[in-house]
């Protein structure tokens, strides 16, 4: 589709609340009739409609939008030829700016009359390069889409493991690269459809696991007709206040495109605990599957059970599959590595949701418990997400947290590995900081919970990844969460997220958390800029990574106790 984006009056900053009320509810997705356009949609449609039929492009299929910014209309439309088509909505806009009037018969400026001719003659030369766009017949794998604020990278990482132990040669998309059978073959943040593309138009490849992100999805679509599952796995605030969406139902309307376009004999895995992920079960074609931490208490999975749905939970401490009154355990939670003995229920979750899309492309209940007992959260199965470091007493936890929700996972972690035995509880020391583009609300809420929760709060800047912020509104933001969860301690800011590991780790602010440098601590380190100099960092410094469940009994006795009352 093409995308135009037309600012009607005086623009304002959009001002709300971040989960509004029905009255002020905005659906992107809805289309608003051509009689309530303002005039200067309507002229700008009606270019591109003649444009769109004197240059072959079609005749219909325009539609207009709006966002929950005052004055902000979207006009969309489909397109076959991508030069052609871009210059056909650049000329709309020209013209439309000239005031030029659409209709065929109406007299034009001199001005106006030589524009259109010099626009007609670059749109009728320009070439028609068809879209990246894997249609249904063409398609030759099954397709796994998995979306949602955090937890998409584990989620996606798990499934891959799970189908490649099941035997098949699986495609992947991630924010750190495409890889075929775990095996990287090109670096980078490949979430969009030009990632899916790659992966669909592969021989080596049987299932494609695609995670997919808002900004692909916002910029330039998921480049396929349908998937065969799909998976959403929660939303909360990040990512807000780009591209017109301000709020936390707007976002989910984005995500949830994956699960709209599942086809009807497949199956949507909706994270049953979010209520705003869960009522994306009433607009979607395919069969639905719930997955929830709250287990048998959860009202909305027993309802769907009930009814004879299919949902993932944990009984009696087992993963399992419930569909109707039958089920099915999976594995053990202590069983499964990532969930480190149940301590990181953000992992429980992505592992229920794991087990739902493996699930849903046919792998046995075997084959998902095989998957999720040999995957690992270490730094080259699962880097950046919960991995976890020890030098004696000092422990280093790595991941790439960068919102609110994702804060609070990896602290209930933290603290969970700070409560020793014997009734210690070791300090933590939680380094914070995130891309510039975040609104302020982020920022300070990332400050704030980083102030209430642990015994030392230090600042990495992220310079690469400032997106239009100056370094020091970044800091302040923080700084101003922080100061208003009520701390008043020292705040340390370090340029780099090596420099303050370093410094941390060897006992920066002893002396303001009651320790000594060499006693035990807990550094908790958000890392999204220098991942691998922060790995060769904690080798320098004699950490070795805590992989396993056992290896983290030792490291925390106390959650043994917690594994056995789940």
């Amino acid at each position: 589709m093409v995308k135009v984006e037309v600012a009607v009056g005086r623009r304002r900053t959009w001002s709300g609340q971040r989960v509004p009320g029905r009255h002020a509810l905005v659906r992107l997705g809805a289309t608003i009739p051509p009689r309530n356009w303002p005039e200067p949609v309507t002229t700008l449609a009606g270019w591109v409609r003649r444009l769109r039929r004197e240059h072959g492009e079609g005749i219909g299929g325009i539609r207009a939008h709006r966002s929950s910014d005052p004055g902000h209309w979207i006009l969309t439309w489909p397109w076959t030829g991508g030069e052609r088509a871009r210059l056909i909505a650049e000329a709309a806009v020209a013209l439309a700016d000239r005031a030029a009037t659409p209709a065929r018969r109406a007299r034009l400026t001199g001005t106006q009359a030589r524009l259109l001719a010099s626009w007609t003659d670059r749109i009728g030369r320009a070439s028609t390069t068809p879209p990246h766009w894997i249609r249904d017949a063409d398609r030759r794998v099954p397709i796994v889409s998995i979306s949602g604020t955090n937890g998409k990278s584990t989620t996606t990482r798990l499934l891959t493991r799970i189908l490649l132990r099941a035997g098949r040669h699986v495609g992947t998309t991630t924010s750190d690269g495409i890889l075929v059978d775990e095996r990287l073959v090109d670096s980078g943040d490949w979430t969009g459809p030009g990632g899916a593309y790659q992966i669909l138009t592969r021989t080596d490849v049987d299932v494609a696991v695609l995670e997919t992100a808002r900004g692909g999805i916002v910029l330039r679509g998921v480049g396929y007709e349908s998937n065969d599952a799909s998976i959403l796995t929660n939303v909360s605030s990040d990512h807000l206040d780009l591209q017109g969406i301000h709020t936390l139902p707007e976002m989910v309307e984005v995500k949830a495109t994956i699960c709209q376009i599942t086809r009807p004999d497949g199956w949507v895995i909706l994270n049953a605990d979010d209520l705003l992920v869960r009522a994306v079960a009433r607009s979607v074609r395919a069969r639905v599957a719930l997955f929830t931490l709250e287990g048998d208490r959860s009202v909305p999975v027993r309802r769907h059970l009930a009814a004879g749905g299919r949902a993932y939970l944990v009984r009696r401490g087992e993963l399992g599959e419930a569909e109707g009154d039958r089920w099915t355990p999976i594995a053990a939670v202590h069983e499964v590595p990532v969930t480190l003995g149940g301590l990181a229920r953000h992992n429980v979750a992505n592992a229920l949701a794991a087990a739902g899309g493996a699930r849903a492309l046919g792998a046995t209940i075997g084959e998902v418990r095989d998957g999720l007992i040999d995957f690992r959260p270490s730094a080259d199965e699962s880097p950046g997400r919960l991995n976890i470091f020890q030098n004696g007493t000092r422990v280093a936890i790595v991941d790439f947290a960068h919102n609110e929700a994702g804060v609070s996972a990896l602290l209930d972690v933290a603290e969970g590995i700070a409560a020793g035995a014997g009734g210690r509880v070791t300090p933590i020391t939680v380094i914070v900081g995130t891309a510039g583009d975040r609104p302020d609300d982020s920022l300070r809420g990332i400050g704030g919970i980083a102030a209430s929760r642990a015994q030392r709060v230090a600042i990495k800047e992220t310079l690469d990844y400032l997106r239009g912020r100056s370094r020091e509104a970044v800091v302040g933001e923080i700084k101003a969460g922080a100061i208003g969860a009520g701390w008043t301690g020292e705040i340390p800011v370090y340029e780099s997220e090596t420099a303050a590991l370093r410094a941390e780790l060897n006992g920066a602010g002893a002396a303001a958390t009651g320790t000594r440098p060499d006693q035990a601590r807990i550094v908790v380190l958000l890392c999204h800029e220098d991942r691998a100099g922060v790995f060769a960092l904690l080798a320098d410094l004699g950490f070795r990574p805590v992989q396993s469940t056992a290896d983290l009994m030792r490291l925390a006795p106390r959650l043994e106790e917690h594994t056995r009352r789940r």
